[in-house]
């Protein structure tokens, strides 16, 4: 699944256009609203920026996991929560489907899905479980034809937009292999949202709780039709997801230094521009330094997760998949710091762009599993070997 050379490179350019003309502009309103435009969310469905993983079959534009990343990069240029709005459809939300579905699943929701008609989230993460995912303790019980599924999900991204879930429930015993994968409508009874959280940075992303008490579910809801699989469809999905967020923080770096070198090359002090001065100059290129080498680690990657076959999982791109998550965003957090440091008293009032990406891509590190969980994944196939 790929597109050709010549219209990717077309896509590329207006989805950096896009980003140019019209996304970064609306920093400020996103900033200051806590959300994004409803008509530039029209259109990025126009762009077709919601099916940008999806195959052409299904109505989408149909990237190869290499062109993703680079669309991805392109839309780490701007505040997150632009391409949050898309994220969930593009990645965790879709890719179950893609991956694990029935035919008859995938041709229902996977158009809706890449035309931005639908907003699916992805629901895993609950109170007690998030990174241990096999420890979650959403139950699904078998009742007819139908499941009841009750438990609480949070920190779930899309949420207050989504029109249904990709949701992990307990159908059997404890451990991974009793967890099943539903796609679940927001708007059954007996499910309820949480109010929207409040935090640190990335504004305009909406995040809230999903509560959900005896939700009726038919059992032809469960992803690929067969219970006991969810688990290994997360993972599956998560490597994808991984690489995609590596890309975005790689993206949101080369924002961050851009913004740092013209600020260094126009302010000056003891009558020159403080990028005249090495300690300055050392910050920048130590930036530049690990921005092309987290790049450079996750285009590389990404070719190799093209080589696979689809839905395949394989050990050693997930641990590679790992060390990009793992590199990339905590390079990020590192370039961002610098950032603020080359800025100065600057760098740390809020309409410089710097203290907010500060704060934004600290998230980076934290979902799509934790840098600890990385750490685990990439310990664990080493020891294998």
């Amino acid at each position: 699944m790929s597109l050709d050379t010549e219209t990717f490179q077309l896509l590329k350019a207006t989805v950096q256009r896009f980003v140019q003309e019209r996304l970064i502009p609306a920093e400020d309103h996103v900033e200051e609203h806590d959300e994004v435009p409803e008509d530039i969310i029209d259109d990025m469905k126009e762009l077709g920026l919601f099916g940008i993983s999806i195959p052409e079959e299904y109505g989408g534009i149909g990237l190869s996991m290499a062109q993703e990343c680079e669309v991805a990069y392109e839309l780490g240029r701007t505040a997150l929560a632009f391409r949050s709005v898309a994220g969930t459809n593009i990645g965790i939300g879709s890719q179950g489907i893609l991956m694990d579905g029935t035919p008859e699943q995938k041709a229902e929701y996977l158009p809706r899905i890449a035309s931005g008609e639908l907003i699916i989230s992805f629901a895993l993460t609950e109170p007690d479980a998030g990174s241990d995912a096999a420890s979650l303790r959403t139950r699904a019980v078998a009742d007819g034809s139908d499941y009841l599924i009750s438990g609480t999900k949070r920190f779930i991204t899309n949420a207050p937009r989504a029109g249904a879930f990709t949701l992990m429930a307990r159908t059997g015993d404890a451990g991974a292999g009793g967890i099943s994968a539903f796609i679940v409508p927001a708007g059954l009874p007996g499910l309820t949202l949480g109010k929207p959280d409040r935090k640190m940075g990335q504004r305009g992303t909406k995040t809230c709780d999903v509560n959900l008490e005896n939700v009726r579910v038919p059992a032809a809801n469960i992803i690929g039709g067969v219970p006991g699989k969810g688990f290994k469809t997360a993972m599956k999905v998560l490597d994808r997801g991984r690489l995609h967020v590596s890309a975005l923080a790689c993206g949101m770096a080369s924002r961050i230094l851009e913004e740092s070198v013209a600020y260094a090359q126009q302010r000056k002090q003891f009558g020159q521009r403080i990028g005249d001065f090495q300690l300055i100059q050392a910050m920048l290129a130590d930036s530049q330094a690990e921005l092309l080498a987290g790049w450079s680690m996750v285009q590389a990657v990404a070719r190799r997760y093209d080589a696979k076959p689809l839905g395949v999982h394989d050990p050693d791109i997930s641990m590679q998949a790992s060390c990009c998550k793992l590199f990339t965003t905590e390079m990020v957090g590192r370039v961002a710091d610098r950032g603020v440091q080359v800025h100065g008293g600057s760098g740390y009032i809020n309409e410089y762009k710097v203290e907010r990406f500060y704060r934004d891509v600290r998230l980076l590190r934290l979902y799509e599993g934790t840098t600890q969980i990385q750490q685990l994944v990439i310990g664990r196939q080493l020891m294998k070997g």
